[in-house]
């Protein structure tokens, strides 16, 4: 059913691509990208506008928006386009270029990229993904330092989902080894204290997967990374934790696993050492990510009333296994 939401979306996306939209632009009717609690996203031609989550903390993505939108990512980040009504407040009082309001959320409009095809596992950018991500990581904090950007947001997911298995599956003992596996975390981890200085040293986008890809100018322009809500200051394994999870738990392939991993530490990315065993740097935040990947899974199933499809029962065992390691394997790599 078309909401509120969507058609003012659309008409918005719509009035950004035109700016003297006249009454048979030929334009096709707005399409709805994705309607999810975490945001709602509507193309209209060139134009895809965005409504964050209700409950944003609009000060932190206007922040995230004003980086995306700098020097330092160009070529790395899709560039917001300017609201066309800036409504939303910075922070500081001012008001952000990049933010407009729309049923009391926060919207930002952006020019269309073509995604990652679904369809062609084989041509899925691993490589792209991977030199996209250290050349993030490599990205110089703006003026004022790391504590001018907000944090990186992957932990807080992590308890984000781990609180959702908890309110749709209450007391159910399906989510022991899920809890149990999260319990080897370290707090900061689990969101609950501030990355060790160590951990946090590197701009981060914070919620990786090739739904996070687009060619832009499309088609066929170059890759870039899109999706700034959870970007920040932080542990850089991070991002490279759900390909090392999916590939620990054999959901991706040894050879794909890789491939992404030479191209990142071939072009300079800071969260492995250069050459060797990576798990040391990795282990931790692909624990996470498995924990959070079944925690999701278990909240999904459980929502619509289904046991855990094949894919999920995978993460699942995983996280059985994670549980069952002798404390002493995951504490060291936890600190």
């Amino acid at each position: 059913m078309t909401t509120a939401v969507v058609r003012a979306l659309g008409a918005l996306a719509h009035a950004a691509a035109h700016a003297l939209p006249g009454p048979r632009c030929g334009c096709p009717a707005p399409a709805v990208l994705a309607d999810r609690a975490d945001g709602t996203v509507v193309r209209c031609g060139p134009v895809v506008a965005k409504a964050h989550a209700a409950g944003t903390d609009t000060a932190a993505l206007a922040v995230r928006l004003g980086l995306t939108a700098g020097p330092g990512p160009a070529g790395i980040l899709l560039a917001p386009l300017p609201a066309r009504t800036a409504a939303v407040p910075a922070g500081d009082g001012a008001a952000s270029p990049y933010l407009t309001e729309l049923h009391g959320r926060p919207v930002s409009l952006w020019p269309y990229g073509e995604p990652v095809d679904p369809g062609d596992p084989d041509a899925a950018p691993w490589e792209e993904a991977a030199v996209l991500l250290a050349r993030l990581h490599r990205v110089r904090p703006a003026p004022g330092g790391p504590e001018a950007l907000p944090a990186m947001r992957g932990p807080a997911k992590a308890a984000l989902a781990v609180s959702r298995m908890r309110a749709a599956r209450p007391g159910d003992p399906a989510t022991a080894p899920v809890l149990a596996a999260w319990r080897g975390l370290p707090p900061w981890a689990r969101d609950e204290a501030p990355a060790p200085a160590d951990r946090a040293n590197a701009l981060c986008h914070g919620d990786l997967h090739l739904g996070q890809l687009v060619r832009s100018p499309a088609p066929g322009g170059p890759w870039l990374l899109i999706d700034v809500d959870d970007a920040g200051w932080g542990d850089p394994s991070w991002d490279l934790a759900r390909p090392a999870a999916w590939y620990a738990a054999g959901l991706l392939p040894p050879e794909v696993w890789l491939r992404f991993l030479a191209a990142y530490r071939t072009a300079g990315g800071p969260a492995v050492r250069a050459d060797g065993d990576p798990w040391p740097e990795l282990d931790l935040a692909a624990r996470a990510l498995t924990v959070q990947t079944a925690a999701l899974a278990l909240a999904k199933s459980a929502t619509e009333h289904r046991a855990p499809d094949e894919v999920e029962q995978v993460m699942l065992d995983a996280c059985a296994r994670i549980a069952a390691l002798p404390p002493e394997l995951t504490a060291e790599h936890s600190s």
